[in-house]
Order: structure tokens, then sequence, then C-alpha cells
């Protein structure tokens, strides 16, 4: 699907937020990431590897950390984005308080060694990192700021750095250059946004 018929689409199974992602199984339409993430995990229960813990608590816990990364950290790594200079040293103290927190208390959910991290394996906490956090050397790039810092953050670092040199997540992650300038163009739009309200 293509321009007009895109926008329609999604409109069509995605009234709420139109945007993506949205996952139509069997004719029914489902949004949000971690909506549908759970939604496959528990539609395809045979599948290998499960995204989800089979352990109710382990499941519960899980869930509550990808929770704590799609509403804290990635809003907070959002605003570096669409704030302006002033406000971006703010933006980023935050996103790293956030990340020392989880580090912190999500000791046990880390991979004991970097090294074991399979492909074969990867869970629902997995795709939030490389979701938030694959194309860090581009948001560093483009925002002049150290994002993720091997010093202060080595757990999610080197979480992040094992995933990221996965075959599968190499093949389907966009170019650097393509990264940088998807991320340009995010900016500069919202720039353009916010001149626009400031005139109104």
């Amino acid at each position: 699907m293509e321009g007009e018929n895109q926008v329609k689409a999604l409109l069509e199974y995605n009234p709420v937020h139109k945007k993506v992602p949205v996952l139509v199984h069997n004719g029914k339409p489902l949004a949000e990431s971690l909506v549908i993430l759970e939604y496959i995990d528990e539609a395809w229960p045979n599948h290998a590897p499960r995204l989800l813990p089979v352990d109710p608590y382990e499941r519960a816990m899980v869930r509550f950390w990808a929770n704590y990364l799609h509403n804290q950290m990635l809003e907070s790594l959002r605003n570096l984005f669409i704030c302006n200079e002033e406000a971006r040293e703010k933006a980023l103290s935050e996103l790293h308080e956030y990340m020392t927190l989880m580090e912190k208390e999500m000791i046990n959910f880390f991979p004991k060694d970097a090294s074991s991290i399979k492909q074969e394996c990867l869970g629902l906490l997995d795709i939030q990192l490389i979701a938030i956090f694959g194309a860090y050397k581009a948001q560093e790039e483009v925002l002049s700021k150290t994002v993720l810092d091997q010093e202060k953050h080595p757990l999610i670092y080197s979480w992040v750095s094992a995933l990221m040199n996965l075959p599968v997540v190499q093949g389907n992650t966009p170019s650097h250059d393509k990264l940088v300038a998807l991320l340009q163009l995010f900016v500069k739009n919202n720039q353009a946004s916010t001149l626009v309200k400031h005139r109104v």
C-alpha cells in the first residue's frame, strides 16, 4: 500500500492513535508495540523463542520493566529530540537517572554474561532495548550528547552492544547514515511544527 491507501488503512485499523505499529491478525487490528508483542506471545504459545517467561512472577516482572522502558525511558529519549537546547541537558539528566535506577533495581534481569545472549532466545526486554537504544550512536551524533555511557551504565551498555552484534539485529537495522538522516528529519520537522504553533 502506498500514499492515500496507507493513510486510509491506518485510520481504519488504528483510529485512536492514528500511527504505526499496527498488527492485523484474522482481520482484527491491534495497536501499540507492547500490546502487539504480548499478543504474539500468547497467540502462538508454541513458537520459539518465547517473548515472556512461563513463570507467572517472572512474566509479571518482565511486563513491569517493559512498561518502564516504554513509558519512562523511551519518553525521556524522545524529549531529547523535541526540546530546545536549554532543556536538553535536563532531559538527558532525567534519562540517565532512569537508566541508573534500572541498573540498580533490575540487576537480576541483566544477562550474567553478554556472550550468552543468542538470537534464538530474544525476549520482550531485548526487543525493547533494541528499539530504544539500538540507534544510540546515531542519536549521539545528532544530539552531540552521550546517550549510552559505558562507564555510567555498564550493564545496559554491554546488553545493548551484545544485542546489536547479533546477525538477526544487524540484518534488520538501517545503516548508521540512514538513521542519522531520519533523526535529523525528525528534529527538523518538530522544529518547524513548533515554529508554526508559536506563530498561530
